[in-house]
Order: structure tokens, then C-alpha cells, then sequence
């Protein structure tokens, strides 16, 4: 019996889906399909096929949240591996491969953002899938298109077996319309969904033969690295010498082991919002709202709010809003692709909005900026009960910190003491301290920072429980 490794990449920028995807808080870690995040569904998705604890690869930033949302939906993975720097898929796999040649398991390899909705049919498709990696095949799954869509890459098939399973004539780019149509009408072209199958052993070989430099340093970054907490660390130095190159154009491209499933299974890979809007449950005048929303005369919308204040409609018709504590997008849904433009903009203005929400989260609670001015800013903390902050000291700034839910243990210099609900404390400019959260239930309290400077980089840590410090 083969064993199957299911593989979950859980990379991304950040940039399709803002303002709700950040830099620092991607898609995948959002519940925009379902009150679960789209990385949860991925890994819920795998309950009822025969295979292995999930391996998990992520950016090394993303490590704490990919931790949370993994224990929330009650998933043990078998290992997440954190990438010190982006290289795409294919170094990706071939970490994994490389972690389970010694079984010769059979990957299962997927993306965590996309959606499935025939999650029955997929593992239908799963096995199929792997009886043909079994055999020494390189399996991809094409997806049966619904319509010429120019955003996606496209397989084209050659004879299909008696099993479903197709040969791959070629791999073919992302189309213009006209050719796209094409492709519709003859049916024997699928859209390419990133999703594969294939023995460990098998895809190593292929990469060896086609780019040996991404399989060398893939080795000497495992060889090189080290167990942190429940994660595994590359060497940074070995990993970053990798080349960046997707398994499409390193492997599947040119081995002479291709092979396409056939798959109508409910898929998208939302790219956009306007695609969000296309596969989501909408009401009798085709609007889908999320959060605290009201509408008149206004057909076609999708109108997504973290529910914090009321978004109010009338007379629009095909649009994109999207309500965040920091931004708000507006947006012809037939244009929403050139949000990225927006978030280059930022970038290029030296603006935070398109890396972090306004409130961030860590792996002991969170923070939200709540007001700035000149000399001063206020933050919302909540800290998890057992949790602490690192015994940490700034340069810049004084603290004075007043506790509005449960109980602080506070370390301030050589003292250590409560601070309970409607009390506060002070902590001096250059001081060590920690905070502590001794109780049960969350701690809440509100910070105001005062000095001339107030960047989250003012922070010198002396002692972490989660490995931040150098």
C-alpha cells in the first residue's frame, strides 16, 4: 500500500485580495468562503482519505498563524517547514520529496487557497490519482472549464484511458480571449489548477534531470536545518542560492511522464473578488453581502465588511466594496483585477496598509492601532490567557498601560507584580519589562505610547517564547 503525503503550500503575497489579504495576512488565512479559513477548508478538506499528517510549507512570517489556524480545525501536521524566503513551487515540493524519500510516499500536492466544493468527488479523483503516481506517472488534475477564462493556464489532453486518466499533450500560457474560446469548444484543454500527484522518488528524478541546481540546494537547506518549536528551519543561506522556478516550468513541462485528471469538482482558486462573487451563494437581485450591509435598487454587488460600521447601498450595480478597519476598496467588479496597482502604489509611497492590518496578530494575542498623532499612540492588546509577551526594553518610547479585562503580571525592572481591572502602570523609557497573562480568561487592556519615536522596530528583547530573538 503506497503511503500519501498530502503537501500544502500556504505561500502568497497578499496583493489579489486586498485590502482583506495583506502581505503579512494572505488570502489563505481568511474566511471568505466559509466561517473557516480558506487554509482550514484545505486541510478539513483531506478528513476521509487514507493519508498521512499534512506537511506544511510556509513563509517563515506567516509561521504563527499557520500554527493557530492548524490547532483551531484540530489538524496535526507531520511537519511545517518554514521557507526564509519565497522560491516558488517547485524548491517547495522538493523539500518535501526530499523529506519523504526514505518511504517513497506518494504527494499529494495543493495549494492552500483554493476552493472545492464536490470535496466527495475529489477524493474520488485522489485515488484515481494515486493508483496512476503508483505506475510512475506525474499526475496533474486539469479542471473541467466552465467558460474562456484568460486568467488561467491551460493543459491540453491527449487519449484518455479507461480510468479517466489522460495523457498531456502540452502545457499552454494563460490565453487571450479568442483562443480561449477555442479551447472551450474543443474540449480537450482544462484549466491547470496546481494541484499534483506523484512518488517522492519520481519528481526528484525529473528534477535532477531538468534543474539539479534547485535539487542541490533543497539538500544542503535541509541538511542545514533546525528544529524551532513546532516548525523546521532552513538554512537561510542554502535556501536563498536556490533558483525560483514553478514545478509547471521545472518538472511538468518536460517530463515524459505526464499525465491530466480530468476533474469537475467545484473549483476555484479565487484570484479576485470578482471571482469570490461568482462562486458564492448570492440573494434575488445577485448580491452577496458580508457584514452589516443595507441595499436599495442595487443589483450585481459584492459587498464584503468586517462589520464594524454599516455599508449602505443605492442604485449600484455591479460593484466590489470591501470595508476594513484601515481601508476601503470600491471597485467595478469586471475591473478588480487592477487592485494590485493599488497596492504597487503603496509600495512605492512607503505605506504600511498593504503589509498589516491595523490589527495584527501574534502568536500571544494582538494589537490594534487605534489612534496616532505626534509624540503618542494608542493600542487595543489582548493577550492570551498563559500567554506573555518577551521581557523586551525601548529606546524611544515610555508605556503606560491600563488593564480594562482580567488580570496583567507585569515585570517592571526587578519587580514583578498585578495589575487588575480599571488599574494601570507605568513603564519609564529604557526599562525592562514583560507582560503576563496569569488568568483564564483574555486580557484587554488599552496602551498609550509617548516619545519621538514609536516604529514597532524600537524593541530590544532580552527573553522570547517564541524564538524572536537573534
Amino acid at each position: 500500500m503506497s503511503i500519501v503525503v498530502p503537501v500544502v503550500m500556504s505561500g502568497g503575497s497578499g496583493t489579489r485580495m486586498w485590502p482583506k489579504s495583506r502581505q503579512e495576512y494572505p488570502k489563505q488565512f481568511l474566511p471568505l468562503f466559509n466561517k473557516t479559513s480558506m487554509l482550514q477548508d484545505t486541510l478539513l478538506r483531506l478528513n476521509g482519505l487514507e493519508a498521512e499528517a499534512p506537511y506544511i510549507i510556509c513563509n517563515e512570517v506567516h509561521r504563527f498563524l499557520v500554527a493557530e489556524q492548524v490547532r483551531e480545525c484540530g489538524v496535526q501536521p507531520g511537519n511545517i517547514v518554514l521557507e526564509p524566503v519565497g522560491r516558488n513551487t517547485a524548491p517547495a515540493i522538493a523539500l518535501a520529496a526530499l523529506s519523504n524519500e526514505s518511504e517513497d510516499a506518494i504527494l499529494l500536492v495543493l495549494s492552500a487557497d483554493h476552493v472545492i466544493m464536490n470535496v466527495k468527488e475529489f477524493h474520488r479523483l485522489v485515488r484515481v490519482g494515486t493508483e496512476a503516481s503508483a505506475a510512475g506517472k506525474m499526475v496533474t488534475f486539469g479542471i473541467v472549464p466552465t467558460s474562456p477564462e484568460i486568467g488561467y493556464g491551460y493543459i491540453q489532453a491527449g487519449q484518455e484511458g479507461t480510468s479517466g486518466v489522460a495523457s498531456v499533450e502540452s502545457f499552454v500560457e494563460k490565453p487571450d480571449l479568442e483562443t480561449a474560446e477555442s479551447y472551450l469548444a474543443s474540449g480537450n484543454y482544462y484549466w491547470n489548477s496546481g494541484m499534483f500527484m506523484f512518488r517522492a522518488s519520481d519528481y526528484l528524478n525529473e528534477l535532477e534531470k531538468h534543474q539539479p541546481k534547485i535539487l542541490e540546494q533543497c539538500r544542503l537547506a535541509l541538511a542545514g536545518a533546525k528544529s524551532d518549536l513546532d516548525f523546521t528551519r532552513l538554512d537561510a543561506e542554502q535556501f536563498a542560492l536556490c533558483p525560483s522556478d514553478s514545478i509547471d516550468y521545472a518538472v511538468m513541462e518536460h517530463t515524459k511522464n505526464a499525465v491530466v485528471i480530468p476533474s469537475d469538482i467545484g473549483w476555484s482558486d479565487v484570484g479576485s473578488w470578482s471571482s469570490l462573487w461568482e462562486i458564492s451563494e448570492k440573494d434575488e437581485h445577485g448580491n452577496k453581502f458580508v457584514g452589516d450591509v443595507m441595499e436599495t435598487n442595487s443589483r450585481n454587488n459584492l459587498v464584503h465588511s468586517d462589520g464594524r460600521r454599516l455599508v449602505a447601498l443605492v442604485g449600484i450595480e455591479d460593484a466590489v466594496v470591501v470595508d476594513t478597519d484601515d481601508a476601503i476598496l470600491i471597485a467595478r467588479r469586471d475591473q478588480v483585477q487592477d487592485v494590485k496597482s493599488i497596492v504597487n502604489s503603496l509600495q512605492a509611497d512607503a505605506r504600511s496598509e498593504h503589509i498589516n492590518h491595523r490589527k495584527v496578530l501574534r502568536p500571544w494575542g494582538s494589537y490594534d492601532s487605534v489612534d496616532m498623532d505626534d509624540g503618542f499612540q494608542v493600542k487595543r492588546i489582548s493577550v492570551k490567557p498563559g500567554a506573555s509577551l518577551s521581557l523586551q526594553m525601548h529606546h524611544h518610547r515610555a508605556e503606560h498601560w491600563i488593564v480594562v479585562s482580567g488580570t496583567a503580571e507585569v515585570t517592571c525592572g526587578e519587580k514583578t507584580f498585578l495589575v487588575e481591572k480599571n488599574q494601570s502602570t507605568y513603564i519609564p523609557i529604557g526599562q525592562t519589562h514583560r507582560l503576563h497573562n496569569p488568568g483564564k480568561i483574555l486580557l484587554k487592556l488599552i496602551e498609550v505610547q509617548s516619545g519621538d519615536y514609536l516604529g514597532e522596530d524600537d524593541i530590544v528583547r532580552f527573553e522570547d517564547n517564541y524564538g524572536r530573538i537573534e
